[in-house]
């Protein structure tokens, strides 16, 4: 073989390489580069209990409960399509209520989704472009506070 084509093949190989642990970075990463899932997504895909992960979506009207005993918060988040009871044990944000966009963050055990910390987000600015579809065809969408949705 020339020193000419040593030297390609080489080149070549090298970033064959790259590419291939490039891929298999991104394929290690992919749950974690997306900031939260629908609650569709999280009741289709098989979630391992000890897997930590966020749900995104609307709280539920009239889904919200008070425990007195064991300050736990329940609550149903949706994207319009899915519904999934979240737990809370903790303290609410003051701009959390019925019907407002919410991130939780937790483990999804047994159909319940038991959150470790809530997060109340203001307008929809980083909604999921499937729940700000969802209300715009259900006619739910505040067109005040309709900004680009996230994709």
């Amino acid at each position: 073989m020339k020193r000419k084509n040593k030297r390609l093949s080489f080149v070549f190989l090298t970033l064959l390489a790259l590419a291939a642990a490039a891929g298999l970075i991104l394929a290690a990463f992919e749950d974690n580069i997306v900031f939260f899932h629908s609650p569709t997504e999280i009741v289709k895909k098989n979630i391992r209990p000890e897997q930590r992960l966020r749900v995104g979506g609307l709280v539920e009207e009239g889904t919200v409960k008070q425990s007195g005993q064991n300050a736990i918060t329940s609550f149903r988040v949706t994207d319009l399509t899915t519904s999934l009871t979240v737990n809370f044990k903790g303290i609410l944000p003051d701009l959390f209520r019925e019907g407002q966009g919410v991130v939780a963050e937790g483990h999804y055990r047994n159909g319940v989704f038991e959150a470790k910390e809530v997060l109340a987000k203001h307008d929809e600015t980083y909604m999921p472009k499937e729940v700000a579809d969802a209300l715009k065809k259900s006619g739910k969408w505040k067109v005040e506070a309709s900004t680009k949705p996230s994709d």
